[in-house]
């Protein structure tokens, strides 16, 4: 084995660099503000796990830039596994948040005025992870306020991270290329499936629910219909409500989970966003953020518009129970079942 130099732990985690990377601007006034080492170490905390998400969400878009993936192969189980460790990962930010919330309003004004421009909302990290999942910069709230208090190479950067393929982008092309449902071998001499879970979902539907059959028709049956506003394809759609519906057969069991993890990281967004709201409200109550934006009623427009996966979330209005589906194809079980 080479030798190689003894690993000391505090120069391993460069601690010289990060213990000292702390200089409150109270001190710099010769202000009392105890809190404000807080306000700091709890920010840069958060700056570093979002490094790690950006790190973890750069593996999974080089899996799914691959032309093909097995949906049993590993590829698909890291996937999944490295979606688990950012959605822990987000579940702890929102917990963070009750540290922050030691802070009493009082506490924060005794610095949060010498903070002017600087706010979080000038998190770059934080925008390229949106990005990346698959926020784009149309459906942004704010659109006017979002680069407008960033530096010129950070507006670049920003702009660069929206270029590049999303995960939602990535996950579409995955879902549109599953062929169970389009497959002609599987369904030749049977009523093609969605025809019969259109009948089964029609003969479901409530009185009060039957406006929903329209709108399944423009989802899955009518190729030529197109609904304003919606981001997945016809076949993402339909390839998402299949897996959704036979999840408890082998070969689908991944690929639900992964479905249903995207929708895990959406909701921990959420929690985050809605979270921060609240504590905004109790510290600066209607003041305007130091950024400039307008506080707590900008932070609730993001929070109300910024769902990524919200489509995928969605389709659930279109399940049916497990009596009521249509019975699959001989060959389709044995392929869903690895039976060969």
């Amino acid at each position: 084995m080479k030798e190689r130099k003894p690993v000391y732990y505090g120069e391993y985690l460069q601690l010289q660099n990060i213990l000292n990377a702390q200089f409150p601007e109270s001190a710099k006034e010769g202000i009392r503000a105890d809190d404000e080492m807080l306000f700091i170490i709890i920010h840069q905390s958060y700056e570093l796990w979002f490094k790690q998400i950006t790190h973890e969400l750069n593996i999974v878009r080089d899996v799914f830039k691959q032309p093909n993936i097995s949906n049993n192969s590993a590829d698909i189980y890291n996937c999944l596994h490295r979606l688990k460790r950012i959605s822990a990962i987000l579940e702890l930010g929102v917990s963070q948040l009750g540290i922050m919330e030691t802070m009493t309003p009082l506490d924060f004004l005794d610095f949060r005025d010498l903070l002017r421009p600087a706010s979080g909302f000038q998190s770059i990290q934080f925008k390229v992870i949106e990005a990346a999942l698959g926020l784009k910069f149309d459906d942004r709230h704010g659109k006017g306020y979002y680069l407008s208090q960033l530096k010129p190479e950070d507006v670049e950067r920003v702009k660069k991270a929206e270029e590049e393929e999303s995960l939602f982008s990535l996950i579409m092309k995955w879902l549109e290329r599953m062929p169970f449902v389009n497959d002609p071998s599987y369904w030749y001499d049977a009523t093609p499936f969605w025809q019969q879970y259109r009948e089964a979902y029609k003969n479901s539907l409530s009185t009060a629910e039957a406006g929903n059959l329209s709108l399944f028709d423009k989802m899955f049956i009518d190729t030529s219909s197109t609904i304003e506003g919606k981001k997945i394809s016809q076949d993402a759609g339909r390839n998402a409500l299949f897996i959704m519906l036979y999840r408890d057969y082998p070969l689908l069991h991944l690929p639900f989970e992964l479905l249903s993890i995207l929708l895990e990281i959406d909701e921990h967004l959420a929690m985050w966003r809605y979270r921060h709201i609240h504590m905004v409200q109790r510290v600066i109550g209607n003041r305007t953020g130091t950024g400039g934006s307008t506080g707590a009623q900008y932070l609730r427009g993001a929070a109300d518009s910024h769902y990524i996966f919200r489509e995928f979330a969605e389709l659930t209005t279109f399940l049916l129970p497990r009596n009521m589906l249509p019975e699959l194809p001989t060959k389709l079980v044995q392929d869903l079942s690895f039976i060969k």
